[in-house]
């Protein structure tokens, strides 16, 4: 019996497509007999089927990881629970060194003079005044042992402390009907979130690490600490938000990662 074998796509590299679309679907499947047998069977043919692509190119198969990309932030922002808590941990479970990431090396952190930080704030929201840090400290604080989890596949447990995130768009008279709140920092990172998670009582505007002033490699002055979402969607160095209806994408996600990260 001779065996037919598909002819290779030109300009394609089907094995790291293949990858792509596995690791998505499996993340998707919550049962894993079914996520099993997706990944096992999922063929560029079958990436096709599912996403009515033409995988006849490079384009083809960007368009159709596109596609199960932005299916797969859509059921996480379905099934995303406002109300459900993510697990927290006594402080003797705190990973200790907590691990720095960035997109660049330590002996680039940026240094942000904390005298003359100003945190801006615009889009849909009532008061735009800037804002120092001592006022920032002012705001009633909290803190929380939770775990970053990294897409790159690592994990670890640290202590964060800060203003609950809805407090501050509270005070802000951010328009909390609005679909995205977008992020701008020191180091020249950005990103974006859907305003249920924003509201999410455990997302923060942390100052702190564990018990004292955020460290830089951390992220000083404040960074966004939110224990549902992958670690990448948690900017550090944050100098300006603002809520707005647009989409505003991320330096990750204009580079197809998964919008919504949720963890």
């Amino acid at each position: 019996m001779k065996i037919l074998q598909r002819p290779l796509l030109p300009g394609v590299d089907a094995q790291a497509a293949l990858a792509e679309a596995r690791h998505l679907i499996g993340r998707r499947v919550e049962q894993p007999a079914r996520r099993a047998f997706l990944q096992r069977t999922l063929t560029l043919g079958g990436l096709s089927m599912l996403t009515g692509c033409s995988i006849s190119d490079n384009a083809g198969v960007e368009a159709a990881l596109t596609r199960i990309s932005q299916f797969n932030d859509k059921v996480q922002g379905l099934i995303f629970d406002p109300a459900q808590l993510a697990p927290t941990y006594p402080e003797s479970m705190i990973t200790r060194p907590f691990p720095f990431n960035a997109y660049y090396g330590e002996d680039e952190i940026r240094q942000v003079d904390e005298a003359a930080y100003r945190l801006e704030v615009t889009g849909l929201v009532a008061d735009k005044r800037q804002w120092t840090l001592p006022e920032l400290r002012a705001m009633q604080q909290t803190d929380q042992v939770t775990r970053h989890i990294c897409v790159e596949g690592w994990s670890a447990i640290g202590k964060w402390g800060g203003v609950r995130f809805s407090d501050f768009l509270a005070r802000v008279g951010a328009d909390t009907s609005a679909k995205f709140i977008g992020f701008k920092c020191a180091d020249d990172y950005h990103t974006s979130i859907d305003m249920p998670t924003a509201l999410h009582p455990q997302t923060l505007l942390a100052l702190t690490y564990d018990g004292a002033p955020l460290p830089p490699k951390y992220g000083f002055p404040m960074k966004l600490r939110m224990p549902t979402k992958l670690g990448y969607k948690n900017p550090k160095h944050i100098q300006a938000m603002f809520v707005t209806n647009t989409n505003p994408g991320g330096y990750w996600e204009d580079q197809g990662y998964n919008w919504f990260g949720g963890s």
